[in-house]
C-alpha cells in the first residue's frame, strides 16, 4: 500500500475522533449518537464530493474497469477507509451495538482496504462510495430531527420518505449495474466478495427500510382518519 494512503487513513482517523470530541464540548446536552451522527454527515458530504471530484471522464464515469487506481480515487478511498474504522469504534463506545451496523462496517472495511491494497478498480469502488454516502445526510437527518423534537411529525416523515427514496435508486438501480460490473471484470476473488457482500447488505437494509416506510405510512394515515372522525 503506498505510503501517502497510509497517512491519509492515520490522519483521517484522528481527524475524525478529533471532530467528535469538538463536537460533544459544543453540544454538551445533546446524545453521543448525536454527535457521532454529525461527524457521519460531514463524512458523507466530503466522501460524496470528492467522489464527484475524481471522475476523469464525464462521458462515462466508470467506463474504466480493471484499470490501476488513479491517486484521486485512492485518496477517496482513503478518506472513507479512515472514517470507517472511526465509525466502527466509535459505535462500541456508544449506547448500544449494533450487528446489522457492525457487519456492514465490516464488510466495507476489507472492501476498500482490499481496492487500496491491489490498487484496482478504483472507478468502481469510488463509484460505490457514491451510491452507499449519497443517502447519508438523510438517514442522519432523520434522528437528529428526533432528538431535536421533531419525532412523528411531517418534517420527519419527509426526511423518511426523502431517505428511502434516494437510498433505493442509490442501492438498488445504480448498485446492482456497479456489482455486475465488478463480478464480470478479472479482479482478485477477495473484491468480488466484498462488492457481492455489500450488494446483499444493501439488499437487506433496503427491505427493513420498505417495512419501516410502509408501518409510518399506515401510522400516518390511521392518525389522519381519527383526526377526521373526532
Amino acid at each position: 500500500m503506498e505510503k501517502y494512503v497510509t497517512e491519509t487513513v492515520v490522519v483521517g482517523v484522528v481527524s475524525w475522533t478529533s471532530a467528535f470530541v469538538i463536537l460533544r464540548g459544543l453540544f454538551p446536552k445533546r446524545s453521543f449518537d448525536f454527535c457521532n451522527r454529525l461527524v457521519s454527515t460531514l463524512h458523507a458530504t466530503l466522501a460524496v464530493t470528492l467522489a464527484w471530484l475524481s471522475i476523469e471522464d464525464w462521458r462515462c464515469p466508470i467506463c474504466s474497469v480493471g484499470s490501476k487506481s488513479s491517486p484521486q480515487q485512492m485518496q477517496v478511498l482513503a478518506v472513507s477507509l479512515s472514517y470507517l474504522i472511526y465509525d466502527l469504534a466509535c459505535c462500541h463506545f456508544g449506547e448500544s451495538v449494533n450487528l446489522d451496523n457492525t457487519v456492514h462496517h465490516l464488510v466495507s472495511i476489507v472492501g476498500i482496504g482490499a481496492g487500496l491494497f491491489y490498487q484496482k478498480c478504483g472507478s468502481e469502488m469510488v463509484a460505490t462510495i457514491w451510491i452507499t454516502e449519497i443517502s447519508s445526510p438523510c438517514l442522519h437527518l432523520r434522528e437528529l430531527l428526533k432528538e431535536l423534537g421533531y419525532r412523528d411529525t411531517p418534517l420527519n416523515l419527509a426526511a423518511d420518505i426523502l431517505f428511502a427514496a434516494i437510498f433505493s435508486f442509490a442501492r438498488m438501480l445504480v448498485g446492482p449495474c456497479i456489482t455486475y460490473m465488478t463480478l464480470s471484470a478479472d479482479y482478485p476473488l477477495l473484491i468480488k466478495a466484498m462488492g457481492l457482500g455489500l450488494q446483499l447488505v444493501s439488499a437487506f437494509w433496503f427491505f427493513k427500510i420498505v417495512r419501516m416506510i410502509k408501518r409510518k405510512l399506515s401510522k400516518e394515515h390511521k392518525k389522519k382518519e381519527s383526526t377526521t372522525a373526532t
